[in-house]
């Protein structure tokens, strides 16, 4: 017999990570289908996949599109919502097998524990989610018995490396990370770093916030709070080493030494399809790794002299509680204010800095916790960015 379709709800459908999961889909019309779509703004482009693909819904957030959504679907067989009650609606529909959650940031919270409150699998691209409340996150799950599929390469790379060795004692996992555009230089050569130079990024095309997270190297220290939550692991065992070829996506070290990695061209359909298609590996036509194109690949230490985010991110899981939280809002803050050229490069981690020394410590947070941290968090970095400005 053949399997039926796994139905996807696609959190956050019009950005990187939404448009290759529907690349995803379109590739395996047997396999997957989009059951739900939704953005923020993106109103067009919501309307575009919305007729190519017709979901059973979709969400335009911002309620101003609504009116614009709306009118364009009226001959299309698709509900239209709008608001951010609506995400955690629609989550929770009973057509829906899969939540691939690819909202950008904190907003990807909420949505994500009603999907896991209705036992929904989730499909996991919204690292900041375990970044803020990864014990309530990881807790619900188990509660549930929801299976969280990373979509991160990083983290996806660990996920296949332990498939088969589940029962295996993990010593260590090591993120890899490109260095981004600016690995190599020091603090004086960034000083005046545009956020045009900033968003070139070396090896992987993404959406503005994480290219300018993996400008930061705040991206690898968000993974590091992630992977410690996904996998159940310890600060001492993640550690992070800069590799600039971007092949070798992610290590795992067992306790008797041995390691496993995962590689592959930098491409986020391939991750993207493991976890939808998970367990099963579908046929693919994305492009295959030559190691003679990549005689050397290298691997270095990561400087946090120069890039302070890895190491803030590191000193707020070393704290815990409410601050890896802490972390996320101001660096949210920090990165929109730096594209908006109101504070300079550097001064981003000024910023995250200031409000881990100044915001109240939280032992152990519940979800209203969270958000008021998070509330009060993003007031302080705002306050910080007047005194600069």
């Amino acid at each position: 017999m053949t399997a039926p379709k796994k139905r996807i709800a696609i959190l956050g459908s019009t950005g990187s990570i939404g448009t290759q999961a529907l690349d995803v889909i379109a590739a395996h019309p047997d396999a997957f289908e989009a059951e739900v779509l939704t953005a923020n703004h993106n109103a067009t482009l919501l309307v575009e996949q919305a007729k190519r693909f017709k979901p059973n819904a979709v969400v335009v957030v911002n309620e101003e599109h609504y009116p614009i959504v709306k009118d364009a679907l009226r001959d299309e067989p698709v509900k239209v919502y709008t608001g951010e009650s609506a995400l955690s609606s629609v989550v929770q529909m009973d057509t829906v097998d899969l939540v691939l959650t690819a909202l950008v940031g904190y907003a990807g919270l909420k949505p994500t524990i009603k999907a896991i409150e209705a036992g929904k699998p989730i499909a996991l691209a919204n690292k900041e989610t375990l970044v803020v409340a990864g014990e309530l996150i990881t807790s619900l799950a188990r509660e549930k018995g929801v299976n969280i599929f990373p979509v991160d390469s990083e983290h996806s790379a660990i996920f296949q490396c332990l498939v088969g060795e589940f029962h295996n004692k993990i010593e260590k996992v090591v993120l890899t990370a490109s260095g981004g555009p600016f690995r190599g230089k020091k603090s004086a050569e960034l000083k005046a770093v545009t956020k045009a130079q900033a968003l070139k990024h070396p090896n992987w095309t993404m959406g503005a916030k994480v290219t300018i997270d993996s400008a930061t190297l705040m991206n690898k220290g968000l993974e590091v709070i992630e992977a410690k939550w996904l996998f159940g692991l310890t600060t001492k065992q993640v550690e992070v080493i800069v590799h600039p070829q971007s092949i070798v996506h992610s290590l795992v070290q067992f306790e008797d030494g041995s390691m496993k990695a995962q590689m592959g061209l930098p491409d986020m359909r391939l991750p993207i399809q493991f976890a939808m298609s998970y367990p099963e590996r579908l046929k693919s036509d994305f492009p295959r790794f030559d190691f003679l194109n990549y005689p050397a690949l290298t691997f270095e230490k990561p400087d946090t002299e120069t890039f302070r985010n890895l190491a803030l991110a590191f000193e707020a899981l070393n704290r815990a509680g409410n601050m890896p939280c802490v972390l996320n809002a101001a660096n949210e803050v920090a990165v929109a204010e730096f594209l908006k050229d109101r504070i300079g490069f550097l001064e981003m981690s000024d910023l995250v800095e200031q409000c881990l020394e100044k915001m109240a410590f939280i032992k152990t947070p519940g979800y209203d916790d969270y958000v008021n941290t998070d509330k009060e968090t993003r007031i302080r970095a705002f306050e910080f960015v007047k005194r600069i400005g």
